[in-house]
């Protein structure tokens, strides 16, 4: 229980951390009444929340029988998973959104178990819908990267 409630407030001080940094963000540009910081701000409120909510709660958190256990192979896959996120947001700017996804995509397809074939097809059609959604209906714009060649 004691290492619950060490971990909670960890990061319950990285998220103050980083909300002190995330105060003085201004964008040089801003079409939101509330402003780009609002967001990060929002997130790290909750999550801090709920942290302290961790650290202080009075019965710890047991694992019941019918939940996985933290093995090895669960760490191993966390771990993996936390890499391709880092590679995900390495590629994000310089192959593009689609390409990156993609790239990110199938190997986290493979990890949960996904076929080959099934995970591909569903990898390339996500990151395109997704890239079309968020450039075109909801007017956030992504990298195209490498395939910038393709635009207008």
């Amino acid at each position: 229980m004691i290492l619950q409630r060490i971990f909670a407030l960890v990061l319950l001080a990285v998220c103050a951390a980083l909300a002190v940094m995330a105060w003085p963000y201004q964008a040089a540009f801003s079409y939101e009444p509330v402003g780009p910081r609002a967001y990060p701000l929002l997130m790290l409120g909750l999550m801090g929340l709920g942290l302290l909510y961790l650290a202080i709660r009075p019965t710890p958190i047991v694992r019941k029988d019918d939940e996985p256990q933290l093995d090895r192979e669960t760490l191993i896959k966390i771990a993996a998973c936390v890499g391709l996120l880092v590679v995900f947001a390495a590629t994000f700017e310089p192959l593009g959104f689609i390409l990156s996804a993609i790239l990110v995509g199938l190997p986290m397809a493979r990890l949960y178990g996904g076929s080959w074939l099934p995970g591909a097809i569903v990898v390339v059609g996500m990151s395109i819908f997704l890239y079309w959604l968020f450039d075109r209906v909801m007017d956030v714009p992504l990298p195209l990267g490498l395939l910038s060649v393709l635009e207008n």
